[in-house]
C-alpha cells in the first residue's frame, strides 16, 4: 500500500486528486495539507511513502518543502506538481530531491503512474518536460539566467520576492542573517538586478513564480 500527502493550498485540486485517488486499490491518501508548512508537519509526523506537492503555494515554496525533507533524511518522496511545463525549472527541482514532476494538466493514467513509479523509488518525468530537458541538454542550451544560481540562492530568491525579511528567511533556513545576506548580494550580481522588485519581474519571466496582478517585495 502506497501512503500518499497531497499538499496543495487549493481545496478543488486536493478534491479532484481525491477523486482520482480514492478508488486506487494500492493507494491510501493519509493526510492533506494547504501549505508547505502543514504538510511538512504530517510528513514529520507520519512518514508517508509518497507527497504530492504544489510548487506555489503561499509561505514556503515546494522547492523549499523538498529541501528540507531532503536535508532531513525523511523518507517521503516528493512528486512536484506545477502549471509550468518549462524545462528551465524542473531541472532545479530534481536538484532539490524531488524524484517527480508533472504538470497539473496531466491525465489521471499518468499521475497514479508517476505515484507508483516515484514510490518504488524511481523517477518520474512527464514525457514533455523529459523531452524538453533532453533537447535542451543535446543543443547546450542553459535556457535561464537562473541556471547559474545555486538550490540555496534560487530558494532564497523566492523567499525574498514573496517578501521574506532577511531574519525570517534566516529562522527558516537555519542560516544566520549574515550568511543571507551573502546569498543575496551573491544571487542579485549573477543575475544583474539592482533590487528585489527587477528580482521578481525576471523570475516572472522565467516562470519561476506565477505572474500575480502584484508581488510583494521589499527593497
Amino acid at each position: 500500500m502506497i501512503r500518499l500527502v497531497l499538499v496543495d493550498d487549493h481545496e478543488l485540486v486536493r478534491t479532484g486528486f481525491k477523486l482520482i485517488l480514492g478508488d486506487q486499490a494500492d493507494i491510501q491518501i493519509v493526510g492533506e495539507a494547504s501549505s508547505a508548512e502543514e504538510g511538512l508537519r504530517l510528513i514529520r509526523q507520519g512518514s508517508p511513502d509518497v507527497a504530492l506537492v504544489d510548487v506555489h503555494m503561499p509561505g514556503m515554496s515546494g522547492i523549499e518543502m523538498t529541501e528540507r525533507v531532503i536535508r532531513a533524511g525523511l523518507p517521503t518522496r516528493i512528486v512536484v506538481l506545477t502549471v509550468i511545463s518549462d524545462a528551465r525549472f524542473p531541472r532545479r527541482l530534481l536538484e532539490a530531491g524531488a524524484l517527480g514532476y508533472l504538470t497539473k494538466g496531466c491525465a489521471a493514467d499518468e499521475l497514479l503512474t508517476a505515484i507508483r513509479t516515484v514510490a518504488a523509488g524511481r523517477r518520474y518525468l512527464a514525457p514533455d518536460v523529459a523531452q524538453q530537458l533532453a533537447l535542451a541538454t543535446l543543443d547546450g542550451r542553459g535556457g535561464s539566467p537562473f541556471e547559474q544560481l545555486s538550490t540555496r540562492e534560487l530558494e532564497v530568491a523566492m523567499m525574498l520576492v514573496r517578501g521574506k525579511p532577511i531574519v525570517m528567511i534566516a529562522k527558516q533556513l537555519h542560516l544566520s542573517p549574515k550568511t543571507v545576506s551573502t546569498y543575496k548580494q551573491r544571487l542579485m550580481g549573477k543575475l544583474e538586478v539592482e533590487n528585489l522588485i527587477a528580482l521578481a519581474h525576471l523570475m516572472e519571466a522565467y516562470s519561476l513564480i506565477p505572474a500575480p496582478d502584484g508581488v510583494a517585495v521589499q527593497r
